[in-house]
């Protein structure tokens, strides 16, 4: 293994070396020991990873990485037109400048981002492909993990003080897959873009794509420069919006203005504007309404069709706004590439898929863009104890940590912005408590689950079809602070640097033999000017 000055990182599908016995000796050698462990070598993990070794330079860490590759979901998708929803100068690193002319990012440039990114801080050597992490038991007694993997080289042990899950949400090894009346009678191809083949070719084919969300409209347009035609099935509209594929504040920023100091004012003006037009959506939806329908009929010409395919009957981001760079899928549509169809599938059949209208769409691939499947915490078993954590009744801490289990954190991303904005914020919650807790002498650091009170509500406020089907497997957030998890990076920004890291948490002092939490006394309030939060945050 080896080890660098941190915590110990376990990326997405990261693996770590057996440790053996001696086979000259009786005496059995303990399993490896990190003091953090970080689960996922994604964009999340890698982040992690950074802020473990500028902001914890004495601590051990490594990563953990199922896959064989740096990237997480961005090794995993590689269907056509694969590519960024959030523009990059918020969804890269604020500590690595993004560079690139494109403010939305394809796939490959996002997944070599990610790489360079560990290669520059030293963070690949630390990584461990190839290893899944299968599951994770808390001793009290020890104040240690002791976690389990698998690998081709079968079944190993590690222990560390700290654990901390970058895995995302997605289910990497299934998508959603609808149960289609006839589908072994289509003569097609049909395949899933989680799993897209390598050697399919569209090109001159009839292509139908199942579903109306961003995997959809990323897809319809990469397809119909080549394919014959391309036609999106969908059930029901999505809401979409047209933005530049590239910024031009940043491009003439970039011509004055040293790369970092660029990068932070574009990266403070999207989060103005994204977080500005959230909350317009929220509080006049109907306003909302009318300019995304005025966006669709500048390209369309055609109010008839606007109102039958991209007129949704939810409100403004109850799901997930589609973003359509520099307007692309509605040009596929307007040059007559593409087509839309609105309706409920009633069956496939030899030639393609019949709507219960009777239309029969002719296809000669088809593929299901049917959404994700969700995962909590990359499926990891928890136990406490020896006692199993069910994640459904848990409630979740800051948005970081859980009610009841010590030394644990998780990184999620917002659902109305850019993921890396939160996961970031997360990265540097949990270095800020690991500093804590060893100036003050602390072991343990557990979230009170009888300070939780009650009342509970879904982690994740999205009416998603792919949210809604797993939300009951994930934890729940509470009612009050610091049992919510908002959708707010500006108010998070402004107050997270200076959270109290002693509400409703009971430390462990490292002298203690047992697991008895002792809770910190309440801090002096500490007056902060919005000024100085600002200047602590883009730290």
């Amino acid at each position: 293994m080896v080890v660098v000055q941190g915590q110990v990182v376990v990326g997405a599908g990261g693996h770590t070396g057996a440790v053996t016995a001696d086979q000259s000796s009786s005496a059995v050698t303990p399993p490896e020991h990190v003091d953090v462990l970080v689960v996922g070598a994604g964009l999340s993990g890698i982040g992690a990873a950074w802020r473990l070794q500028q902001e914890r330079p004495g601590s051990t860490y490594a990563i953990i990485e199922a896959r064989d590759a740096i990237g997480g979901t961005w090794d995993l998708f590689r269907y056509p037109g694969v590519r960024s929803d959030s523009d990059m100068f918020t969804l890269s690193y604020p500590f690595r400048p993004w560079t690139d002319p494109k403010s939305m990012a394809d796939g490959e440039s996002i997944r070599r981002y990610i790489t360079e990114t560990a290669a520059e801080g030293g963070i690949d050597r630390h990584i461990r492909f190839g290893t899944r992490v299968v599951s994770a038991s808390w001793s009290s007694a020890d104040a240690r993990w002791t976690v389990r993997t698998r690998s081709a080289a079968g079944v190993q042990e590690l222990t560390c003080g700290f654990l901390y899950v970058c895995t995302g949400y997605y289910d990497y090894a299934h998508g959603h897959q609808p149960a289609f009346a006839g589908l072994d009678d289509f003569t097609g191809e049909f395949v899933h873009p989680q799993s897209w083949p390598a050697d399919l070719d569209h090109t001159g084919k009839r292509v139908a794509v199942i579903g109306s969300g961003a995997t959809a409209v990323t897809l319809v347009p990469a397809m119909a420069g080549t394919a014959a035609h391309v036609t999106m099935v969908q059930r029901s509209p999505s809401y979409l919006t047209a933005l530049p594929g590239t910024d031009a504040l940043a491009d003439r920023l970039r011509r004055v203005l040293p790369a970092g100091l660029a990068h932070k004012l574009v990266r403070a003006k999207n989060v103005a504007l994204t977080q500005a037009f959230y909350q317009l959506s929220r509080r006049r939806p109907e306003r909302v309404k009318a300019i995304l329908r005025s966006i669709a009929l500048r390209f369309l010409k055609d109010p008839a069709y606007v109102d039958e395919h991209f007129t949704p009957t939810y409100q403004p981001w109850d799901q997930r706004l589609c973003v359509v760079p520099d307007g692309d899928f509605f040009r596929a549509v307007r040059r007559g590439d593409a087509s839309v169809v609105t309706g409920h599938i009633d069956r496939f059949v030899p030639s393609g898929i019949r709507m219960t209208t009777g239309e029969v769409v002719e296809a000669d691939v088809v593929v299901s863009a049917t959404g994700l499947s969700l995962l909590a915490f990359g499926g990891i078993e928890l136990s406490v104890d020896g006692t199993p954590v069910d994640l459904g009744e848990e409630v979740t801490y800051r948005g970081v940590m859980l009610s009841g289990v010590p030394n644990f954190a998780y990184c999620i991303g917002y659902t109305n912005a850019s993921w890396t904005l939160r996961a970031d914020l997360s990265s540097r919650y949990v270095t800020r408590l690991l500093g804590y807790m060893q100036r003050r002498g602390y072991a343990i650091a557990t979230p009170s689950r009888e300070a939780a009170g009650e009342g509970r509500r879904p982690l994740l406020d999205l009416s998603s079809g792919y949210v809604q089907r797993a939300i009951d497997r994930f934890p729940r957030q509470g009612a009050r602070n610091p049992w919510t998890t908002r959708q707010n990076y500006v108010l998070d920004a402004l107050t997270a640097p200076w959270a109290d890291l002693r509400r409703d948490m009971a430390f462990t002092p490292v002298s203690a033999p047992a697991p008895v939490p002792v809770p910190a006394p309440a801090p002096a309030a500490r007056p902060v000017s919005p000024e100085t939060a600002l200047q602590e945050s883009a730290r």
